[in-house]
């Protein structure tokens, strides 16, 4: 009787931890839309897709030890007569790097010299017309804010960010969210799932809740 107990409880342990590993787990890339250790390329790891820790690609600044492709692609930029910053032209900095699996043309396992095969899909796949986005790679400063009124100063004003507890961070939008006084991709969303809100339906590694357009009013004064 007392070996059956046990037996049982170490099958109820193994399960628990089963399930633990398939779900997404708060503040943590393992189990977000970025573990890519499920997929058959990884060799089981989650990280190698984007870094490694040797023959790194020396020419990216922005993140440590890169090791995907990156993208070649002409980007179609957003553009509006209001439009008050300054794009720099084509994607750059950290919006580049997601770019380059997210605009499709190159493969999520083009990494360490492969080719790849397996190509970013459905709503993930941004294309390379980014015209219907939200600008990316733009300056966002105190004289935009100033210049466009409907602005809020992004050195002055504060935000929150991530799921609560030790995965929270506070400061202003210059700090938590701009990327060298630009909006990037990673000024909504965080890649690693680390300063995150909790995993809810159509909320995609969100720094900011989408609910009551919280993300939006946080640097846009309506």
């Amino acid at each position: 009787m007392k070996t059956l107990t046990i037996k049982r409880l170490a099958g109820l342990i193994g399960i628990a931890c089963s399930l633990a590993a398939t779900q997404a787990v708060a503040g943590s890339i393992t189990g977000s839309a970025h573990d890519f250790s499920g997929d058959g390329w990884t060799g089981g790891r989650i990280c190698i897709a984007c870094h490694t820790p040797h023959n790194a690609d020396t020419t990216v600044s922005v993140a440590p030890l890169w090791n995907h492709e990156l993208t070649t692609s002409t980007f179609t930029m957003y553009s509006s007569s209001s439009l008050d910053g300054t794009i720099t032209g084509q994607p750059d900095g950290v919006s580049l790097l997601c770019l380059s699996c997210h605009d499709g043309t190159v493969a999520k396992d083009s990494f360490g010299g492969a080719a790849g095969s397996d190509f970013m899909v459905g709503d993930a796949r941004l294309g390379t017309d980014l015209s219907d986005d939200h600008p990316i790679s733009i300056t966002f400063n105190a004289t935009t804010a100033a210049t466009d009124g409907g602005l809020h100063n992004p050195a002055l004003t504060s935000v929150t960010i991530g799921a609560g507890g030790d995965k929270t961070r506070n400061g202003s939008i210059e700090d938590m969210m701009l990327s060298a006084g630009t909006v990037q991709c990673s000024s909504c969303h965080d890649v690693h799932n680390t300063f995150t809100v909790p995993g809810a339906v159509g909320e995609p590694l969100l720094k900011v809740s989408k609910a009551s357009s919280t993300l939006c009013l946080t640097c846009h004064d309506k």
